[in-house]
């Protein structure tokens, strides 16, 4: 396998594992105060009626849930076409390396409330893409 497809094979279990973090923080904090949205999970978890309103960390953990779904997968399919286009190995870890840790300092900051830095954190990953993206764009066109 070629090293770029081990990086992005890498890449992706480590985001893969930090979208499961996210939701076991919500499942956790769901169970510890008993407070369940859907009439089904209420009745099986705690016999009882469905709540109003999640709980303030679930419903900070779905914006940052929501907003990693709107990263990732893009990120993912630049990274393949990045590897697809023989691009400079070193710039799949370097981009890499970059997107997930803005992924994960901008959940950090997102779960502590913490502006600018959670804008400074989504910033990076963005500028990550759009470094990614110019690369695909220079390889395709000057290969």
């Amino acid at each position: 396998m070629e090293s770029s497809w081990q990086v992005f094979a890498i890449v992706s279990v480590l985001l893969f594992l930090k979208l499961l973090s996210t939701s076991i923080v919500q499942g956790l904090v769901r169970i510890k105060t008993k407070t369940f949205r859907w009439k089904e999970d209420a009745e099986f978890f705690t016999n009882s009626f469905p709540a109003t309103d999640d709980h303030t960390i679930v419903a900070t953990a779905n914006g940052v849930f929501r907003n990693d779904l709107e990263n990732i997968p893009i990120f993912l399919f630049l990274l393949i076409g990045y590897i697809q286009t023989y691009s400079w190995h070193e710039g799949t870890i370097i981009y890499s390396g970059i997107f997930i840790v803005s992924r994960i300092l901008h959940a950090i900051f997102y779960f502590l409330h913490k502006q600018p830095w959670r804008n400074i954190a989504y910033d990076l990953g963005i500028l990550s893409m759009l470094l990614l993206s110019g690369h695909i764009i220079h390889s395709v066109f000057l290969a």
